[in-house]
Order: structure tokens, then sequence, then C-alpha cells
């Protein structure tokens, strides 16, 4: 039996079979490329931190706790103090203290390490994530570090609790 096309309905069962397999045979092919691209992409999930990037979390969870807000915002990043001022940063840390009271534990979430080549975080940066219990409600802190002169510095401190609200 011939088709419009002048092919037997098996010669077309045969090329759709030949062209399922060329692709498939693609996909295969792709896939060793897809895993190592992923494996060397600019995002690295750890689950462990550098000691330089906790020595600086520990420093700055240290001056939360002893409400050194200007000690903080003095030794942060540039891109920390473009987004806000002092009066803002201390009046952000007051108001956390106030609904959340202080950190009682921390249990690391991610880390993530980053090499941006643009944006606001250029170059090499840590992301820290950590689900914390504090006196009056549990939520996520997430720090930002950035490496700038060969030195860590806070970018960003960012709280989610619903005890904020």
């Amino acid at each position: 039996m011939k088709v419009k096309s002048g092919r037997t309905k098996g010669e077309g069962l045969a090329r759709q079979i030949r062209n399922s397999i060329c692709k498939v045979e693609c996909l295969l092919m792709l896939a060793p490329l897809l895993v190592l691209l992923t494996a060397c992409g600019l995002k690295a999930e750890r689950r462990s931190i550098p000691p330089e990037v906790e020595a600086v979390m520990g420093t700055v969870s240290d001056d939360l706790a002893a409400q050194r807000y200007e000690k903080i915002y003095n030794e942060s990043s540039e891109l920390w103090k473009h987004d806000s001022t002092l009066d803002q940063s201390v009046a952000v840390f007051k108001t956390l203290e106030l609904k959340l009271g202080k950190v009682e534990n921390r249990t690391l979430n991610s880390a993530t390490e980053q090499h941006n080549s643009g944006g606001p975080l250029k170059g090499h940066a840590y992301v820290v994530t950590y689900q914390t219990k504090f006196e009056r409600g549990e939520g996520m802190e997430s720090f930002t570090l950035v490496e700038r002169d060969h030195q860590w510095l806070l970018a960003r401190y960012f709280v989610n609790s619903t005890a904020l609200k």
C-alpha cells in the first residue's frame, strides 16, 4: 500500500523509528555534557563553610548578640552601605531583637558559593542560610558575604520569620 508521499507505510514507520533513535542517541551524548556544565557552574551548593567565611559570620553573630550594631555596619561591605544607612541598619537590628530576641541555636540549611561576573554580588560571594531558633520564634537567617581585597565582608543579612509579622 502506498501513501501520498510515494512511500509505503513500512518505510514511513522505519523512518520515524530511525528519527526517534537518533534523538535518543543525541540526548544520551548530551547528558554527560549537561552534568559537566552543572558541576562547573557558577554556583556550588556546599554543606560546609570555609573557616574564613565562618569566622566573619561568627563575629557578626557575636556583634548582633552584644548589640554592636554600629560595628557591624562599619565592618560591612560597600553593598550594605549602599543599600542602608547606619540609622536604618540599627533600626532593623533593634526591631529583630525586640520581636525575636536573641539567637538560641542555628542549624545550617545551605551554603552556596558564587563566582559572579556582574550584578551587585560581582566577584566571589557566599550565601549561607540557617534554620534559626530565637527566644521568641523561629525563622530562616541568611548571611551574604562578599570577598573584597582578600577579606570577607557582610553584604546582606536577612531574617524571615512569621514572628516578625
